[in-house]
């Protein structure tokens, strides 16, 4: 095959996505060490089982399926509406913000959408993005051709970084030169950290003063515990005008093997808008009828009230993450609105390094902060996802361990 037919800018990417290392160097210890269980607290996959209510709305619409009166085929790319009705009283009204249905887009995933949002926009166009921060944001742009060469640094040189650290208490500054997409995600993965209300109203004046367009992922949200907190960006002033927003059932309902989410495109911009629609009625069908029969029983009082008790065990976790790393002397942010938690690494460790040494040790998975971007190369992501009692046990065995990793 001739090379020159090939999309270029993937030469510019990392040798691997950052999960799939890790799942390569996992099952090369597994391999080697076949009686050791290992705990993964890496990635942020889910272990709790899909809530009762919404397993009951899902064989009711298996049982659809099944009789002719019933069955459905295509459906609307957009998702139905009865979903997309339920997102917009379930999600948003209680924050005080009206959505119409049609600016809800059903969809299999967040970070599919996430990832291809930026098809809408000319490849010269400049963006911002959060350091450290979600792979797939710079990933899917440096596949597009928009990042430019990567630098020694491990910084790409088109790329405005917008750096979130402990010095600045994680709450981003807007760029300091004009860019056309800025992509933000509060709470934050990896940091487990929540922009403030007054960052965000920051980042909307921006975007109105310069003409730019704010991709603002919000997966995470309905994990926050301090009600006075931004759930949607849209709970700001004008954020209707320049913002887009990605939400998921995936971590919120546990649908991270069923595959739902939906993004919001407001009237407000509506060239926008069509083309989203455009775009997804052109390369998507759509998520099938019994997911988003589930989806939507998680807007029942049952399913809410289900849903909310699977994310307390979640966040009974993060607690437990979080003091128990603190009770051995480390730093740590997140796990308070967040289901992850990130651990300041003692005497400027590589987090790479110390990812081998936790598992060759512990044998515990985290996730080197490192992957996340430069800023990230000190500190290391640990999920709350994880069984309880696995997840105390990991504790357990870190602590023992307190001399090597602290």
């Amino acid at each position: 095959m001739k090379t020159g037919i090939l999309n270029s800018n993937y030469q510019l990417l990392a040798e691997s996505y950052l999960f799939s290392q890790i799942a390569e160097k996992v099952s090369r210890f597994q391999t080697a060490h076949s009686q050791t269980r290992i705990i993964r607290l890496g990635i942020g996959d889910v272990t709790r089982p899909i809530v009762p209510t919404v397993i009951d709305a899902m064989h009711r619409a298996v049982d659809e399926m099944a009789s002719s009166e019933t069955f459905r085929g295509y459906g609307p790319e957009q998702g139905y509406l009865f979903l997309r009705e339920a997102i917009a009283q379930g999600e948003y009204a209680p924050r005080g913000v009206e959505l119409s249905p049609d600016e809800i887009f059903v969809s299999d995933g967040s970070k599919c959408d996430v990832a291809n949002f930026q098809e809408l926009f000319s490849d010269r166009v400049r963006i911002a993005i959060p350091d450290p921060v979600y792979p797939v944001y710079l990933d899917s742009n440096v596949m597009a051709g928009r990042a430019g060469a990567l630098q020694s640094d491990g910084h790409y040189d088109n790329i405005v970084y917008l750096s979130a650290n402990a010095e600045n208490d994680f709450q981003l500054d807007p760029p300091h030169c004009p860019v056309a997409l800025i992509y933000l995600c509060s709470p934050n993965n990896p940091t487990g950290t929540v922009l403030s209300r007054e960052t965000l109203t920051r980042f909307v004046r921006y975007a109105q003063e310069n003409g730019a367009i704010i991709l603002f992922d919000a997966a995470y949200a309905n994990y926050i515990q301090d009600d006075a907190l931004v759930h949607t960006i849209y709970e700001i002033e004008g954020a209707k005008e320049c913002a887009v927003e990605f939400r998921s059932f995936s971590k919120s309902a546990g649908f991270t093997g069923v595959r739902c989410a939906f993004t919001v495109v407001p009237r407000q911009m509506e060239m926008l808008r069509k083309m989203w629609l455009r775009r997804q009625t052109t390369k998507f069908n759509g998520v099938n009828y019994i997911v988003q029969r589930g989806a939507a029983a998680v807007y029942s009082p049952e399913g809410a009230a289900e849903t909310r008790e699977v994310i307390a065990s979640y966040m009974r976790n993060a607690a437990l993450i979080r003091e128990s790393l603190q009770a051995c002397g480390a730093t740590v942010y997140g796990g308070k609105d967040a289901p992850y938690i990130w651990w300041k690494l003692p005497r400027e460790t590589d987090s790479f390094q110390f990812f081998d040494t936790l598992l060759e040790n512990c044998a515990v998975v985290g996730t080197p902060g490192g992957g996340f971007g430069p800023q990230g190369k000190h500190y290391f992501r640990l999920t709350a996802f994880g069984d309880p009692a696995r997840t105390k046990l990991a504790m357990e065995r870190i602590a023992a361990q307190k001399k090597i990793l602290f």
